[in-house]
């Protein structure tokens, strides 16, 4: 046992809890006025059932026992026997803080999908639809990358912070979730306008700041692999930002605000898979890269497509997530990280980047699958969209008998 390590666990892991209200603030920002306080509700109301799921029965399915590399069992359910001893996934820091580390996962990974749904999806159904998303889809899929004897872990394709758990397999959810639920009312002729600018910021700064727990923490040790994450989180997040402000300025003339902060979040997205495997020098290369890939997919799913991804969960996390599964089979060493088996392709080795092509395709299998059968089980007890006259008067009053700014009248 360590105490520093322990220390820089639980920092960590608070850490990861603030990227959950970062994320209410980013989401409520990017919405109408009529509909803030059910976007930014949904993040808040997935903090307290994320919490309870987790400790009841979720630590125990995601990392008790393994049953065919894909669940695991009920061992440590309620956290029964889950103590201040070192646990089997690190060994310098108490079995508890490992669970609460991966607790804030849980926490924030369900509440990327809101993003997709917002102003036309009945708070009740989105509110079940994610108590039973996190069974059938997070825990398998954390078991799967994480949990001893995972099926994925067993192939070879690795996962430093989440892309397979957390990114892609929530955006290919969101989407599937965003086609069944069809677009909003007016979709491409009202204008949507992005209601706070500056709350935007304000959550894509705690975004930032919180991601170092998720990347850094990962390394669950304070240490030089920790430093490493730190260190490639940070240059991705920042060639992204400037990638998304060169976009701007050559499509428009002029760099935004908006645009700003969304190129860090995907940039942060990008290196998470692999910012303990891939050397410094790449993730200039992975953060560069994303802004134009993730802003062409936008263009294509919503434009062309015509898919209403209303804040471009699946353009932002789920293709940044494939993006930096691809990246880390390209540049991931094992000289990095051993728990890499093998280099990457540019270095001439061809089984991490099969591997995590591989990884990439079950997980959207099982993302896809998994958001069906949530959303066959939710339709059976209640409608999952709004009546057209609720999404008209808004999702705050009708969802929850409030308004964000009862002084604004006619302003949507």
């Amino acid at each position: 046992m360590d105490t520093g390590n322990t220390g820089f666990m639980m920092i960590c892991t608070a850490l990861v809890f603030i990227m959950t209200p970062g994320l209410a603030f980013f989401y409520g920002g990017l919405v109408r006025r009529k509909n803030v306080c059910n976007t930014m509700m949904a993040c808040v109301a997935i903090m307290g059932l994320s919490v309870i799921m987790w400790t009841l029965f979720g630590y125990s399915l995601a990392f008790g026992g393994n049953h065919g590399g894909v669940i695991g069992d009920f061992r440590w359910a309620a956290l029964n026997g889950v103590g201040w001893e070192a646990g089997p996934y690190a060994d310098t820091i108490p079995h508890l803080v490992f669970a609460a580390f991966q607790m804030m996962f849980a926490m924030i990974t369900p509440a990327l999908i809101t993003g997709a749904v917002v102003g036309r999806m009945k708070f009740k159904a989105l509110f079940a639809f994610i108590a039973l998303w996190s069974i059938i889809v997070y825990y398998p899929m954390a078991h799967m990358v994480w949990g001893e004897g995972g099926f994925l872990a067993a192939i070879g394709s690795v996962d430093f912070a989440g892309g397979n758990v957390v990114h892609i397999s929530s955006g290919v959810s969101a989407l599937v979730l965003a086609i069944y639920l069809g677009r909003r009312k007016g979709y491409e002729q009202t204008s949507y306008r992005i209601h706070n600018i500056p709350f935007v910021a304000l959550g894509a700064a705690l975004l930032w700041f919180g991601w170092y727990g998720f990347n850094a923490g990962s390394a669950l040790a304070a240490d030089g692999l920790a430093a490493h994450a730190f260190m490639t989180t940070s240059i991705s997040a920042a060639a992204a930002l400037l990638s998304w402000m060169l976009i701007d300025t050559v499509k428009s003339g002029k760099p935004t605000l908006v645009g700003a902060c969304t190129g860090l979040v995907v940039g942060l997205v990008a290196i998470t898979p692999g910012a303990g495997y891939v050397p410094i020098w790449a993730s200039f290369i992975i953060g560069a890269l994303v802004s134009p890939i993730c802003c062409f997919t936008m263009q294509i799913v919503k434009h062309k497509l015509k898919i209403d991804d209303a804040l471009d969960a699946f353009g932002c996390h789920g293709i940044g997530g494939v993006w930096g599964g691809i990246a880390t089979g390209l540049f991931g060493q094992s000289s990095i990280n051993s728990a890499a088996r093998w280099d990457g392709l540019i270095f001439g080795e061809t089984q991490l980047f099969t591997a995590q092509i591989l990884s990439i395709l079950v997980t959207i299998a099982v993302a896809v699958a998994g958001t069906l059968i949530c959303i066959g089980i939710v339709r059976i007890f209640t409608k999952l969209r709004v009546e057209p006259k609720e999404e008209l008067i808004g999702l705050d009053m009708t969802q929850h008998g409030e308004n964000a700014y009862p002084s604004f009248n006619g302003l949507d």
